[in-house]
């Protein structure tokens, strides 16, 4: 089956309007993107839970539309509807079907997460069969490589197991960092999140690497003092969660917080009295916080 595409750019209140009315005009799905996205003007956008997303000053938007749509007709309408005085510069192409699982496959490279950790998924083979391989695919959980968030995780853990830890990992997701500190070397590695469904799925992700993480929702989390406490979640929920992660680390242990933006590090350091952090480290806009406890 075959479809298709409209793409125009367009600043960011014509964009929003033109999207929302193109659905309802009988678009598929409408994606709307910055317009200098892959240039050296690209500008990320992030967001705290709750907050109202906003859009770039000039986004490109694409609208997918059945094979038989009149696709002039429903950009001409759009932009009446819109009050705009005539439809904005567009192109629409025809997008052939694929086999997009495969197309995701091949995008998803395994990735080289830290000197000793590679996240491989199960339709690779892994490029180092003698590093530590954590094998995770992409499903409903959080965590499979991709995201700077973890991968800056993923690299604290390969400088601070050693062998024989307790591990605490809060908001485990899909479980990749706790697997990693198992192979790695960890004795326990204990995971927590709210989702019921993420610890099915880190339950069903352990089991693919041979490893055995002590997993509970958040209302039944164990009281522990861990060597490592490691929460890749975001910061307001870090700064709320601070007394709790604070006690979970013991005297002289280390901490891990990510999912945290660059201008948010200090207020989320500033939440964790007790500890003595490193130089936040960076990666695509988000920062890891890592210290120890005194």
């Amino acid at each position: 089956m075959a479809w298709q595409r409209l793409k125009l750019d367009a600043e960011r209140r014509v964009a929003d309007a033109l999207g929302e009315i193109l659905m309802d005009l009988g678009a598929l799905s409408v994606s709307v993107m910055d317009a200098a996205a892959g240039t050296a003007r690209e500008e990320p956008i992030f967001g705290e839970p709750g907050e109202t997303a906003r859009l770039w000053e000039a986004c490109t938007l694409s609208a997918l539309f059945t094979l038989d749509a009149d696709v002039e007709e429903a950009l001409a309408a759009s932009a009446r509807i819109a009050g705009l005085a005539a439809a904005p510069a567009h192109a629409v192409e025809r997008l052939e079907d694929q086999d997009w699982v495969a197309r995701t496959q091949e995008l998803l490279a395994p990735v080289h997460a830290s000197p000793r950790v590679w996240v491989v998924h199960s339709w690779h083979v892994p490029p180092d069969p003698a590093a530590v391989n954590v094998l995770v695919d992409p499903g409903t959980a959080f965590g499979t490589g991709g995201h700077a968030t973890t991968r800056l995780c993923l690299a604290w853990l390969d400088e601070h197991v050693r062998g024989g830890e307790t591990v605490l990992d809060w908001g485990t997701g899909s479980g990749i960092l706790a697997i990693a500190a198992l192979k790695l070397g960890a004795a326990r590695a204990i995971g927590v999140d709210v989702d019921e469904e993420a610890l099915r799925v880190a339950a069903a992700n352990a089991q693919a690497n041979d490893v055995a993480i002590d997993l509970h929702g958040a209302r039944d989390a164990p009281v522990v003092e861990a060597d490592l406490v490691v929460a890749n979640i975001l910061a307001s929920p870090l700064k709320a969660l601070a007394p709790l992660l604070a006690r979970a680390v013991r005297p002289g242990g280390a901490l891990a917080l990510s999912g945290i933006l660059v201008d948010q590090a200090a207020e989320v350091a500033a939440a964790y009295p007790d500890f003595a952090f490193d130089p936040p480290r960076a990666e695509e806009g988000w920062v890891l916080l890592g210290g120890r406890r005194g």
